[in-house]
């Protein structure tokens, strides 16, 4: 799950996000959280359909990825009661889709 799309879901600003993150950088190894590679980056892009080749879609840099773990520790770093309970869903969904994937 990319930063954006996370603190939409915990109700914060995406800087207001990395901003905890950074804070606590100890609490994200690198299995919970990860920076998308220049690759990463160009291949996401790829997957929307711009008239602008050129636009850089509004990221100064690549994006955070977090996986279930690093989810639920950024609603931890940022300690606000729409975190908390937006973390349940979180935690839910990736249960989800390990479900899925497994059948």
């Amino acid at each position: 799950m990319l930063d954006a799309d996370l603190a939409t879901l915990y109700g914060v600003e995406t800087r207001v996000l990395n901003q905890a993150i950074k804070r606590n950088l100890d609490r994200f190894p690198s299995d919970f959280m990860f920076q998308l590679s220049a690759k990463d980056l160009k291949n996401w892009r790829s997957q929307f359909v711009i008239s602008n080749p050129g636009a850089k879609m509004g990221l100064r840099r690549a994006p955070f990825a977090f996986t279930e773990h690093g989810a639920i520790m950024a609603a931890s770093v940022l300690n606000s009661r729409r975190a908390v309970e937006i973390s349940v869903y979180v935690v839910r969904a990736f249960v989800q889709l390990r479900e899925n994937a497994c059948h």
